[in-house]
């Protein structure tokens, strides 16, 4: 990849819950590092501080995604939600603190980016401090053919990206921060949610997933998968 090993280069974050890692994720994750031609960064949000998680929790989780991204290099996992939880037990992981932990890593002028799904960019006004997380990342909406992105962005977002759509990724390796840029990728149909209900139910759940992974759930009993140990 051109950019992979230059100091100072585009830094790509792809956070989620993952749970399970599935192949509709590892879709957008590789389309993101092809298209970007930089290593995407697969980043398991920690455990909710004040109830369950609702399939596995976030250790089990990030095992998972090590072994989902184990054969490509152009993947990687990077725990520090998780990290962040550990030191702070408790304290809800906002992913506004993640990045303004990343940038004040990387200082100021690291261009770092943000990758996420269309419902996730459209959800946006709901996160902590939706506002400042352009300030301090650019974001890569993986935009599936037939999104509500298609119809237009409602308000209040709309206003606040309308100056930040950047034309092509070269932007996004040229400036810190600031830019959106719409990742086109084949559509899947993969839900964590789906593959969950799935593997309870006794469906057919194996492709959906890496085998690896798979061999991972049906060997811990996980989701309501029966246990072969």
């Amino acid at each position: 990849m051109r950019h992979a090993g230059r100091e100072g280069g585009l830094l790509v974050f792809y956070g989620g819950t993952f749970d399970p890692i599935h192949n509709g994720h590892l879709a957008i994750a590789r389309c993101a590092a092809q298209e970007l031609q930089v290593p995407v960064r697969l980043m398991p949000a920690a455990d909710p501080p004040h109830r369950a998680p609702p399939g596995a929790d976030a250790q089990t989780r990030a095992a998972m995604l090590e072994r989902a991204v184990a054969d490509d290099p152009a993947l990687r996992v990077d725990r520090r939600e998780l990290e962040r939880a550990r030191r702070l037990p408790g304290v809800p992981s906002w992913t506004v603190d993640t990045l303004r932990e990343l940038r004040a890593e990387q200082g100021p002028q690291r261009p770092l980016a943000l990758l996420m799904g269309a419902d996730s960019l459209l959800g946006l006004p709901t996160w902590h401090e939706w506002e400042s997380l352009l300030p301090l990342a650019h974001i890569v909406v993986a935009d599936r053919p037939g999104s509500a992105l298609e119809d237009g962005l409602p308000e209040p977002l709309a206003s606040h990206l309308r100056q930040a759509w950047a034309n092509g990724p070269e932007v996004l390796a040229a400036l810190p921060a600031g830019r959106v840029w719409r990742l086109r990728q084949p559509l899947q149909g993969e839900s964590a949610t789906a593959v969950r209900a799935l593997i309870a139910s006794g469906g057919n759940w194996r492709p959906l997933v890496p085998a690896a992974v798979a061999a991972y759930i049906q060997a811990r009993g996980l989701y309501g998968c029966p246990s072969t140990q």
